[in-house]
């Protein structure tokens, strides 16, 4: 198997390693090492690979970082009671070009998914969501990206790609495979309302950072139907992270940004997941140990994924149907989940590739809202992009 970009996790966290508790964390995963070479990846569910690119960030000034107090501390962990077995392939290194790592990121992450293993990406700068982007061309016809950030990061695509931007290259750049992009936590301020205002015409979805703070179980559905879920470590709020991450006193704080990455592991759809925008610091410990905890609780969240979007099955769910003014929809409820999806009428006149994509996730309250009257919003941008 060519994972030949891997290089093996440094000897001094393993040394650290060594003494922890036969208990911890670091003790059951299998891990890349110079001694033993790439573990055996045969019942490996998630691996973990660090990144070390950074060099589209548009602050970029030389600076190069590793991800060994990140290890030190997820290792010190001790695991749920799972049975999911996750391996630690160490790290991608920066390439001669950014375009060379880009291209052993998206090789790596190509065969861990179609090994059926969920690549967990720790990385620098967080345009490499482009290259796990590119990385599903040949995999599936369409992709739903999730981006946890304050920020949309569309950029102007027709300049080069940074971190601030790659969005826009998501979108515009051949082969076509996206069909939706959702932004979770943004912040207004931070977005030009050109960004804002194309969000809405293209009809993807944005979840602003109050909205999600008020009602964490929002992300859920969200999270549901997505493919490639991306976080910016700038989503949380400063008094949470060390010095260097720092970039806004409001955020998702510790506890709400462990919830979004307990939801991304529930969903049965994620195949690949990546916390961005690391940036060590002398007093490093509190954001080593915010993405240690994130981590855990995303393999947390895959250990309790539950199969339950059989709808071939009548006794797998119930179905409702509601009028509203414009539309009659039907909703569907999992018997084994509870949990929610509400169908999209497949328009048979357009040639697109979405016949797979006619029930969207949703929540127990877009049924409420739709016996009041009042279409969901996720219902009509994706019945709009449909129409497109």
């Amino acid at each position: 198997m060519n994972f030949n970009f891997l290089s093996p996790v440094q000897d001094a966290v393993l040394a650290h390693n060594e003494l922890l508790s036969m208990q911890a964390l670091g003790r059951k995963l299998k891990i890349h090492s110079i001694q033993n070479g790439i573990p055996d990846l045969e019942d490996v569910s998630i691996a973990i690979i660090g990144v070390l690119e950074n060099r589209n960030d548009v602050n970029y000034i030389g600076e190069e970082f590793q991800l060994n107090e990140v290890r030190k501390s997820f290792y010190s962990l001790f695991p749920g009671s799972w049975n999911t077995i996750v391996a630690d392939l160490g790290d991608i290194n920066r390439g001669e070009s950014v375009e060379d790592t880009y291209f052993a990121l998206k090789t790596t992450i190509s065969i861990l998914v179609q090994k059926k293993i969920i690549p967990v990406i720790i990385g620098g700068s967080q345009d490499l969501t482009y290259a796990v982007y590119r990385a599903y061309d040949n995999m599936m016809p369409m992709v739903n990206i999730v981006n946890v950030d304050s920020r949309f990061d569309l950029g102007d695509s027709t300049k080069p790609i940074k971190n601030n931007s790659f969005v826009g290259k998501v979108i515009l750049d051949q082969p076509y495979n996206l069909f939706n992009y959702a932004t979770v936590g943004y912040q207004t301020y931070f977005n030009s309302q050109e960004e804002i205002d194309l969000m809405e015409r293209l009809y993807f979805e944005a979840y602003r950072l109050g909205e999600v703070s008020n009602d964490i179980t929002t992300v859920e559905p969200v999270m549901r139907d997505a493919n490639i879920v991306s976080i910016d470590l700038g989503v949380v709020k400063a008094s949470e992270v060390s010095l260097k991450q720092r970039l806004s006193p409001n955020g998702l704080d510790g506890k709400e940004i462990c919830a979004v990455a307990r939801y991304a592991g529930i969903s049965n759809k994620v195949s690949s997941f990546g916390i961005y925008e690391y940036k060590p610091s002398y007093d490093d410990e509190v954001t080593a140990m915010l993405i240690s905890q994130m981590l855990w609780y995303f393999i947390e969240g895959v250990n309790c994924r539950v199969e339950d979007d059989d709808f071939m099955n009548d006794k797998s769910h119930q179905k409702f149907t509601t009028l509203t003014n414009s539309q009659e929809l039907v909703f569907y409820k999992s018997t084994k989940t509870g949990r929610w999806w509400i169908e999209i009428p497949f328009l048979a006149n357009v040639n697109n590739k979405l016949k797979k994509h006619t029930l969207l996730s949703c929540t127990h309250q877009d049924y409420l809202d739709a016996c009041n009257d009042k279409v969901p919003e996720r219902w009509y941008k994706a019945y709009q992009k449909n129409s497109v």
